[in-house]
């Protein structure tokens, strides 16, 4: 079986408050793109997992995707399977690849065995494996709250638009994007500001992160600025970073102003 993982967006990204248990409630809408991986399940006699394309971080044993192969396994009798991943989106980078490639592995595995799991089920085993993995099961605009794994449903069309991504390769861990964010709860809530007009959220809708990454990384700024002098309607950080991305009402030609980056572009859906 073969099944694309596709990246997401954040648009907004509020840190509220820090839990007991050491994680941060957020709210942000998520919102899918069609920069995808490729990955390969096969029922196989043993176990296996192969990667091409950008290189992943940490071992075998570590990989999401084999994780939530075990943890479905360990409640079901499927046979083993190799997985083959061709790793496209970038890693560390804001767009949720990683938990996206492991809610994929769910629903493909699902699939591939007919074990009929309900969708709840398959966001009980996605949030096992990471905060965000459990917005790729039903894969569509969600407002997102708590951990970033409870959601609900929003009413936000970008059909059509146009939207362009630029990664300038920085790896921003968590420990850096969190260190010295202060959590506070917005006096408006996202769901209504995402109601005004696109070209308004720019004085509206923030990422948090933005406020201490910028700061040190001053490039990552320049880039979201760059976007807005080309014509975006909207331009932001996704995630903790780095990847930056700009909404336009059409289609735009990027490639030079870019051309030291990874970049993709692309029609919202």
């Amino acid at each position: 079986m073969l099944t694309f993982p596709n990246a997401k967006i954040n648009i907004g990204l509020h840190i509220v408050s820090k839990r007991s248990d050491g994680f941060h409630n957020i709210e942000s809408c998520f919102y899918p793109i069609d920069w995808t991986d490729a990955l390969e399940i096969v029922p196989a006699y043993d176990f296996s997992f192969q990667s091409s394309g950008l290189p992943i971080p940490g071992s075998q044993q570590d990989n999401l995707c084999k994780k939530a192969y075990d943890l479905i396994s360990a409640d079901h009798t499927i046979s083993q399977v190799e997985m083959h991943l061709l790793k496209s989106i970038p890693i560390g980078a804001g767009l949720g690849g990683g938990s996206a490639d492991a809610a994929f592995t769910i629903k493909a595995i699902n699939e591939l065995f007919d074990l009929k799991m309900s969708i709840s089920e398959q966001l009980n085993y996605a949030r096992q494996l990471g905060s965000d993995c459990a917005f790729f099961i039903e894969n569509k605009p969600l407002y997102c709250f708590n951990k970033g794994d409870e959601f609900e449903p929003i009413h936000l069309n970008l059909e059509g638009k146009f939207i362009y991504l630029v990664n300038p390769g920085l790896h921003i861990s968590t420990q850096e994007a969190y260190a010295g964010i202060v959590p506070r709860s917005s006096s408006t809530d996202l769901r209504t500001l995402l109601e005004k007009p696109i070209a308004d959220w720019k004085n509206h809708i923030f990422n948090h992160f933005e406020e201490t990454i910028f700061p040190q990384h001053p490039a990552i700024a320049n880039l979201k600025q760059e976007l807005y002098t080309q014509g975006a309607l909207y331009a932001s950080m996704t995630g903790t970073g780095s990847t930056v991305y700009g909404i336009f009402s059409e289609e735009v030609e990027l490639s030079q102003q870019f051309k030291s980056f990874k970049t993709w572009k692309g029609i919202l859906k």
